[in-house]
């Protein structure tokens, strides 16, 4: 006797299709705006405190 019986096979492929296409079409781009945003917004913020990159201007 299998584990999963023949009826339920259908209703798993589905589960396993939509999780893949969540994950693939939701989760992973949400996470990768999610990390950019947060990078650029502590790139922004360090340089309001320590100004900007580059040489000093000449006094």
């Amino acid at each position: 006797m299998s584990a999963i019986r023949d009826s339920e096979r259908p209703r798993r492929t589905r589960m396993e299709i939509f999780a893949f296409l969540f994950l693939t079409a939701f989760l992973m781009p949400a996470l990768a705006v999610a990390t950019v945003g947060s990078y650029g917004l502590a790139v922004w913020i360090y340089q309001m405190m320590a100004g900007p990159p580059g040489p000093p201007p000449p006094h």
